[in-house]
């Protein structure tokens, strides 16, 4: 019996089905991330969110907006 070819897709969406039921979806998803190298440019997005902040500064803001939050 011969089987045909399976695209790179079905092979995709097979491994991804079985790997769900053998260990849970949450980590199937750790385990994909492994391999994924993501998008965007991290320093020019962490450099527009933050400036020139120091982490005394970041501190001091995480516990301000924690305070106001209580």
């Amino acid at each position: 019996m011969t089987k045909a070819t399976a695209s790179a897709a079905e092979i995709t969406t097979t491994a991804i089905a079985l790997l769900c039921r053998q260990i849970g979806p949450v980590n199937t998803a750790r385990f994909l991330n492994q391999f994924t190298t993501g998008f965007g440019n991290y320093t020019e997005e962490r450099d527009a969110l933050l400036g020139d902040a120091t982490v005394d500064e970041l501190v001091a803001e995480i516990k301000q907006r924690r305070e106001i939050g209580k």
